[in-house]
């Protein structure tokens, strides 16, 4: 019996650890520092009802596949769900390094969707340069996931 109680003890602890498991991220902060959340998302799904006037606090991971080469003031992540979210600094307060394509990061702050209308959309793609046909191909509002981060964790 006493063997059993050892044993049933040790999975305890196991089970315990696994359901328990923070995803852990070594490197650098930008802006403020955070703890990350057993509920950061690797998806799109904190976006998933939103409308263009909801904003909602909450963390997301994912990776880095742009940063602005001027002075890192934004940046492009992918999602786990291929979903790329335009991410900037909350306040214009920090910059990210140029060279952080590629990195894993986690992002506090706020995550909220823009959307384009057709009229704007076409705007920009005449400015430029698109064609008659590409202009023509514009017929719906666009869609984007942006978040504004306080803190954002970047990977080593």
């Amino acid at each position: 019996m006493k063997l059993f109680n050892t044993f049933a003890a040790v999975l305890l602890v196991v089970l315990c650890q696994i359901s328990c498991k923070q995803e852990t991220i070594k490197g650098d902060y930008f802006g403020e520092e955070f703890k990350i959340s057993n509920k950061v998302d690797k998806t799109s799904a904190p976006y998933e009802g939103l409308v263009a006037t909801d904003t909602l606090q909450t963390q997301i991971m994912g990776e880095v596949t742009e940063v602005c080469q001027a002075k890192g003031c934004w940046m492009k992540v992918k999602l786990d769900s291929e979903d790329e979210v335009f991410v900037r600094f909350k306040d214009y307060g920090f910059f990210v390094p140029k060279d952080a394509a590629g990195k894993k990061v986690v992002m506090n702050g706020a995550a909220f969707l823009e959307e384009m209308s057709v009229e704007d959309q076409k705007h920009y793609a005449e400015d430029e340069g698109a064609s008659e046909d590409e202009l023509a191909q514009i017929t719906a509002p666009k869609r984007t996931l942006r978040f504004e981060a306080d803190g954002v964790l970047i990977g080593n």
